[in-house]
């Protein structure tokens, strides 16, 4: 027992350095943060506020309008909920079905084995692609090298 007492405080004298006493309290970055946030954290509150107390006011200002007006304005908002509805939808829709489609063309792909060949086949393509690309390299290479003799025997 007492083997095992002392190999925990040589494990904390090793962990902590020996020191006995610790700091309690925030650190120094915790309090700068804190008196960074503060004023940050009441600004945007204090804007909130004030947005909420203008929204609250027109709201006020404006019910009487839409009272009058709501025989047309219900009906429209309902028109123009539903165009709304329709586009989304209908995006919605187009994207689901194409992501099904290109499933289901992958999966097909896979099992009948011709996605290695696409993949050989686009390897080759690149590899022809850069060797196409040095071959004009090394013919601009030559024609500006041609180009700066005659420009110096001139």
């Amino acid at each position: 027992m007492a083997d095992r007492d002392r190999s925990y405080r040589t494990f904390d004298q090793v962990v902590r350095g020996d020191r006995t006493n610790y700091q309690s309290g925030p650190s120094t970055t915790q309090v700068l943060t804190v008196l960074t946030l503060l004023p940050i954290g009441g600004t945007l509150l204090a804007l909130a506020g004030l947005t909420l107390t203008g929204t609250v006011i027109g709201l006020c200002m404006a019910t009487p309008l839409f009272v009058i007006f709501s025989p047309v304005l219900v009906p429209a908002a309902i028109a123009v909920f539903m165009a709304v509805a329709g586009f989304l939808s209908s995006g919605a829709f187009g994207l689901t079905g194409l992501s099904s489609l290109s499933y289901v063309f992958n999966r097909f792909r896979q099992a009948t084995g011709t996605e290695q060949l696409d993949a050989d086949r686009a390897k080759r393509g690149m590899q022809d692609m850069v060797g196409y690309v040095g071959q004009k390299t090394k013919e601009t290479g030559q024609t500006i090298e041609n180009k700066a003799h005659e420009g110096g025997r001139t």
